[in-house]
């Protein structure tokens, strides 16, 4: 059986992810896409202190782009919106097997209150969609809500909003395209044409395909993470991994200091091949969203790069400990500092409020320059190009992030 360092395990899982090096050449609209399939997933979060978590997502493998493309990929079909393991992009070429994993399968709480909501206002449900059959897509911003009038339902939205996440949850709608990142929902059938002759696979076909998928998407990993990617149930063991062993498509292997065995997809093989070797270098330095695969699973990004990682955006700020929307920064293979940045967009300035490094992180002159590159980046990519150090952890880092910062020719905010 092939044996890998850990070190080489995390290379692998980073270059399964499109993590291990800066991108070669500049992003195009068709690399954009080919991110999205090596991810399978790309969620979608609505917090914007820095970009919204999809575009710094693809913004971590691809380097600077226009975020339109992302837009542009929805509206001409190449990727559809979906309740995942939760809101998620997906490449179009899996739309069969969402669909019928949501009908029948999963559980999640958008698509349960959209099922409650089908239950008890089936009237007005259909007089939404006879609305939208004649009259076009429409966005939750189209319908009013009476003066002094709350919420109909969830997280006190208005009916209408209510109804549209409804019918979404149902297949009946979907999302054509986003105005100001605002949901603008049209029939399924108008979006996807191809839904009318669409054939869904049965429910052992989607359990196998996102299982294979998902290893697919980890590059290596162990039987107990491979649930977690898609949120499939129940959670995955050895056993139900066999017959894709056996098939050759995935292969098991032994990872230094895992008392499980790990498993790598055959189209990982050259891959697998140098990490035995141990000749996979990771070269990339660059900032994450708190949702991007590598660390949405915490026990995984725990194992594998012994990070232990909460987003702290949905915690009270009493009990947070690093911030709001803290980004995991990701160096040479290494998760090894937290960046807590703001983006003030009218400014033009690119704060950073906190960077901790993770204990035992010694910021010698390479780290530093790479950090600060890495920041700059991230801040002219935002268009919000001069960029404040207001504290770190340890403070020395702070005078030295300036410095390297200068060196990038980039003009340094005033603290």
């Amino acid at each position: 059986m092939v044996e890998i360092g850990r070190e080489q395990a995390r290379n692998l899982q980073l270059s399964a992810q499109g993590l291990l090096h800066p991108a070669a050449r500049a992003a195009t609209a068709a690399s954009l896409r080919a991110c999205i399939r090596r991810m399978a997933l790309l969620q979608i979060d609505t917090i914007h202190v820095v970009a919204r978590s999809p575009y710094l997502v693809l913004f971590s493998r691809l380097g600077a782009y226009p975020t339109h493309w992302l837009e542009r990929a929805l509206e001409r079909g190449e990727v559809f919106e979906t309740w995942a393991h939760e809101a998620c992009f997906s490449p179009t070429q899996d739309l069969a097997l969402h669909r019928s994993y949501n009908r029948g399968a999963r559980r999640h709480l958008g698509l349960a209150s959209g099922r409650d909501g089908q239950v008890r206002q089936a009237e007005q449900l259909r007089e939404l969609l006879r609305h939208i059959d004649a009259n076009g897509p429409v966005k939750s911003s189209d319908f009013e809500r009476p003066a002094g009038q709350r919420g109909g339902g969830w997280w006190d939205w208005k009916d209408e909003k209510v109804w549209l996440e409804a019918l979404f949850a149902n297949g009946d709608l979907m999302v054509s395209r986003r105005d100001n990142f605002h949901r603008v929902y049209d029939l399924a059938q108008r979006v996807c044409p191809q839904i009318a002759g669409m054939e869904l696979p049965d429910a052992a076909q989607v359990h196998a395909k996102f299982t294979e998928r998902a290893v697919a998407a980890l590059g290596v990993t162990q039987a107990r993470w491979v649930h977690d990617y898609f949120r499939t149930k129940p959670r995955c063991k050895d056993a139900d991994l066999h017959g894709l062993v056996d098939s050759g498509r995935v292969q098991q292997v032994r990872v230094e200091g895992w008392s499980a065995p790990g498993y790598v997809h055959r189209s990982h093989q050259r891959a697998l091949r140098l990490a035995q070797r141990g000749q996979l270098e990771a070269t990339h330095t660059t900032v994450l969203s708190p949702f991007d695969p590598l660390v949405w699973d915490r026990e995984r990004a725990s194992k594998m790069f012994d990070f232990d990682y909460r987003i702290e955006c949905y915690t009270p700020q009493a009990k947070r400990v690093f911030g709001y929307f803290v980004l995991p920064v990701l160096h040479r293979g290494r998760l090894l500092a937290r960046l807590d940045a703001k983006a003030h967009r009218e400014q033009a300035v690119f704060e950073v409020k906190a960077l901790y490094l993770e204990p035992g992180v010694r910021a010698d002159a390479l780290l530093v320059q790479a950090l600060a590159n890495a920041i700059q980046q991230c801040a002219t990519w935002h268009a919000t190009a001069l960029v404040r150090i207001t504290w770190t952890s340890p403070s020395k880092l702070a005078a030295a992030l300036r410095k390297a910062l200068r060196a990038t020719s980039q003009p340094i905010a005033k603290t």
